[in-house]
């Protein structure tokens, strides 16, 4: 949902998420008003499950091995400068002085780390980084599918230059009522709940 705050406008780091997926998402969700219904797909429903489990379990095995002596769970923290809103599974504070954001995924993981993995981390490191007033240079994500395997991710200032020209991107389908180009991925269509009406 995005809020309007002082006419300035602020959008949900899954804005983000869903922005990454095809930008047409966004058009279709705050443009014209319409529901993707989300709650009906598995991976979303499974995810939720997995963060309320993961809540009533024994985190610290994760976070011994990270050098974390002190950490927040299920943080809302949001950005009225860089316009966004989220929140964050664990804010782990580091040994060295910095901070770092841990996030669990309902994954495998693959040899990789998707873009929109990626860049959810980069934009909660933002809000921690704004909000703690404290260095944020590397994130951390737990596949619970793959034995709870942790994997560090290094952020840069350039990421964070990236974050903030996508969340400006979005803001300015949102208010300016641009209709985006489509997905260069037609495979990204097939499961798509707006594809009956997109052209």
């Amino acid at each position: 949902m995005i809020e309007e705050t002082d006419s300035e406008t602020i959008i949900r780091i899954s804005d983000v998420l869903e922005y990454l997926f095809c930008s047409r998402f966004i058009y279709y969700m705050y443009c014209l008003d319409i529901p993707q219904h989300e709650e009906k797909r598995f991976k979303v429903i499974k995810g939720r499950e997995v963060h309320e489990t993961r809540k009533l379990t024994n985190r610290d095995y994760v976070r011994k091995k990270l050098n974390c002596i002190r950490k927040e769970s299920d943080v809302f923290i949001a950005s009225k400068k860089n316009h966004i809103k989220g929140i964050v599974d664990e804010v782990l504070f580091l040994e060295d002085g910095t901070a770092a954001p841990l996030e669990y995924k309902f994954a495998e993981y693959k040899d990789k780390v998707f873009k929109t993995y990626k860049f959810q981390l980069v934009l909660q490191a933002l809000l921690i980084r704004e909000n703690y007033n404290i260095e944020v240079n590397r994130a951390y994500l737990c596949f619970t599918r793959s034995n709870s395997l942790v994997k560090e991710m290094e952020i840069t200032s350039s990421d964070f230059k990236k974050a903030e020209k996508i969340i400006e991107e979005i803001l300015d389908i949102v208010q300016k009522g641009l209709y985006p180009k489509t997905s260069r991925s037609s495979r990204k269509c097939v499961d798509c709940c707006y594809r009956n009406i997109c052209v």
